[in-house]
């Protein structure tokens, strides 16, 4: 038995701590004072109201970093848990809180699976380092992109990275993310002619071609997908025109939408398409493009193939590779390290009231963390 901190109590710890994005609250020096136990040194590389902390042991190669975010998504009105989202409960062998899922668990369970890790090897070889942020739930700008930019720059190589996201879908164990698809959206503004809904021949009404446009849209085969990737989807988060009476033509309709698209598409291949359907049908528009992440893919290689490995062995669960879901950071450390996966607890809750993991499944991702690292570095 080893005398490290257990896995519930750092979690516990971390959960108690408002960090609402892109607030940390004491999260990253809580993880910083852990670690600094087992011999890690650390960078503090705070960008404006951002905490980002990096943190390792060792100089030698191969360097396997754990990633993630010490941030959470506000937690709604608060009157609708049934728990305090940010006083941890334990019911019936289920840890309740915000961020449970997301990913303060992950955090929890990669900071146990090093400290019993060296604990019990201290002459491993290789390298051991952490990349926290408290920007991941919110814009995503001074965060990993930034911490990793510097990387680049002071040419620290990274070997193997596991982002600890709530990958699993059905059953804990079942997903391991190797990529993600890109993401773009689109703000369209359909220019019509304001006027007399009893005259519609002096006008010329926005929603009645939005509606034809959203047709064309809905049924168009952006690509098929491939290997790796599901076929890429467009969806409209939002229609709305300008405020006119009952019996008025509005002059124009705001869209918003959002294609998650594959790495068959580039960003400039959607706005060609997209610019030669919108041409077809004849009518002006303003559009303006905002593409938070480009599609990125780790193929099978080492990392993988040992996770894919040690869940089987730990938990008896055979792990698929995917790449479905919103974004992550992953897209930015896989700019830069040789491997870079996603792996941590159940998605089902992430962001929802009454957030919570197992406290099976929270010792479980413990244990694969920890024979991860020996896999790699013993």
């Amino acid at each position: 038995m080893t005398n490290i901190t257990n896995v519930k109590t750092i979690v516990k710890r971390l959960i108690e701590k408002k960090s609402i994005t892109p607030e940390d609250d004491g999260c990253q020096k809580y993880i910083k004072d852990e670690l600094l136990k087992f011999n890690f040194v650390h960078e503090n590389i705070d960008i404006k109201n951002v905490k980002n902390i990096w943190l390792k042991k060792g100089s030698q190669k191969p360097l396997i970093v754990f990633a993630g975010h010490t941030d959470v998504v506000p937690p709604g009105n608060i009157k609708d848990w049934e728990t305090d989202p940010f006083k941890p409960e334990i019911k019936n062998d289920i840890l309740y809180g915000r961020g449970a899922s997301d990913m303060k668990s992950s955090i929890a369970a990669m900071v146990s699976a090093t400290q019993r890790f060296i604990e019990n090897n201290p002459d491993h070889k290789g390298s051991i380092g952490f990349l926290l942020t408290s920007d991941e739930e919110g814009p995503a700008k001074y965060g990993t992109q930034k911490v990793i930019e510097k990387f680049k720059n002071d040419k620290m190589e990274i070997d193997y990275c596991i982002v600890g996201e709530p990958t699993s879908n059905k059953k804990f164990g079942d997903t391991i993310k190797n990529g993600r698809r890109g993401s773009i959206t689109g703000h369209l503004k359909i220019l019509g002619i304001q006027g007399h809904i009893a005259y519609p021949d002096l006008a010329k009404n926005p929603i009645h071609i939005s509606g034809i446009l959203l047709n064309k849209l809905n049924d168009y085969e952006w690509d098929n997908g491939n290997k790796y990737f599901p076929k890429t989807s467009f969806q409209v988060s939002s229609i709305k025109s300008d405020e006119v009476a009952s019996n008025m033509i509005p002059g124009h309709v705001d869209i918003i939408f959002n294609l998650r698209f594959s790495n068959e598409l580039t960003q400039k291949n959607i706005k060609e398409k997209f610019d030669d359907i919108l041409s077809d049908l004849n009518f002006n528009y303003k559009i303006s493009w905002n593409c938070s992440a480009e599609p990125f893919i780790t193929k099978e290689g080492k990392l993988t193939k040992i996770l894919q490995n040690v869940v089987k062995e730990t938990i008896n669960i055979e792990s698929c590779l995917s790449t479905t879901g919103g974004t992550s950071d992953a897209r930015f450390i896989s700019q830069h390290a040789k491997e870079t996966i996603e792996f941590g607890p159940l998605n089902e809750s992430a962001h929802k009231i009454n957030e919570n993991i197992s406290l099976q499944d929270l010792n479980n991702l413990e244990k694969i963390y920890y024979n991860t690292l020996c896999k790699v570095l013993l």
